[in-house]
C-alpha cells in the first residue's frame, strides 16, 4: 500500500480508541514525510536530532514533531525552539537542560515531555526506573521548572514475539502511569499520555491502554540505515 493508504488504515484502526499515531520517519527522506502530510497527518517522530532538524527545515511548520530517541543534553539546544514533545526524558539532568533551553528561547508554551520508563529486559534500551521517576517528580528543582510540562510516560518493550511478555511490559507501564497520575498529577488533565507500541506490537499496546503508538515501517516501509 502507499504511504497515504497506510495513514488511512491506521486512522481507521484507531478511530474508536483514545490512541493517536506518531508516524516515525527516521531514515526516510522528507519527501516521504510530505506524502503522509499530504494525506492529512501532522504528528511525526524522529530518533536523531540532526535528522529531525534537517527534515523540519524542508517541511511545513505546522507539523508536531516528537523526539522519541535518546537525547543528549548537548543536543537539546538544536530543537528546543520548535519541538512539540520530547518523549525520551530519562533523567533530571536532561529535563533541567530542556527547561533551560526553552527559557532561553522565550517559548510561550512549555515543551511537552514524557518520562521514559525502562520496561524491557534489554540493557541496551534507555529509560529510568519507576523509583527514579518518582524521585524526579519529588525534587524541588523540578517543581521550580516553568518551561516544561510532563504529559505522560513512554516505554519501549522487549524485542520479542512473546505476546504475554509484551502484555506484561505494557501493563507495567500503564501501572506506572496510573501511580504517577494519582500521586503527582491527579488534578492535571495534561498528564494523560502512555506512549507504547510500535509496528510489530501496536495492537497489543492499544489493547493494554496506549494513547500513542509509534509506527515507522508500517507506514513508510523498510528502513535504510545508510544515512
Amino acid at each position: 500500500m502507499s504511504i497515504a493508504e497506510n495513514i488511512l488504515y491506521f486512522d481507521e484502526q484507531l478511530r474508536n480508541t483514545p490512541c493517536r499515531l506518531v508516524a516515525v520517519s527516521k531514515t526516510h527522506p522528507a519527501e516521504k514525510v510530505r506524502e503522509a502530510y499530504d494525506a492529512g497527518h501532522r504528528l511525526f517522530g524522529e530518533n536523531k536530532v540532526q535528522e529531525l532538524v534537517e527534515k523540519r527545515d524542508q517541511l511545513p511548520h505546522d507539523i508536531a514533531w516528537h523526539l522519541i530517541g535518546h537525547l543528549q543534553t548537548n543536543k537539546v539546544k538544536y530543537i528546543a525552539q520548535f519541538i512539540d514533545t520530547i518523549q525520551s526524558v530519562d533523567s533530571l539532568k536532561l529535563l533541567r537542560e530542556i527547561n533551560r533551553r526553552a527559557e532561553m528561547f522565550g517559548r510561550t508554551l512549555p515543551i511537552n515531555c514524557m518520562l521514559q520508563i525502562s520496561i524491557a529486559d534489554e540493557e541496551t534500551k534507555f529509560g529510568m526506573s519507576y523509583e527514579e521517576a518518582v524521585a524526579l517528580l519529588q525534587s524541588e528543582e523540578y517543581r521550580q521548572m516553568n518551561y516544561v510540562s510532563i504529559t505522560g510516560v513512554m516505554g519501549i518493550a522487549t524485542n520479542t514475539d512473546d505476546e504475554e511478555k509484551l502484555r506484561q511490559e505494557f501493563r507495567y507501564l500503564r501501572q506506572c502511569f496510573q501511580q504517577l497520575k494519582d500521586t503527582f498529577f491527579v488534578a492535571k488533565d495534561s498528564f494523560r499520555e502512555i506512549s507504547m507500541g510500535m509496528t510489530s506490537d501496536w495492537q497489543l499496546a492499544v489493547a493494554e491502554g496506549s494513547t500513542m503508538i509509534r509506527v515507522g515501517s508500517g507506514i513508510f516501509g523498510e528502513r535504510h540505515y545508510n544515512r
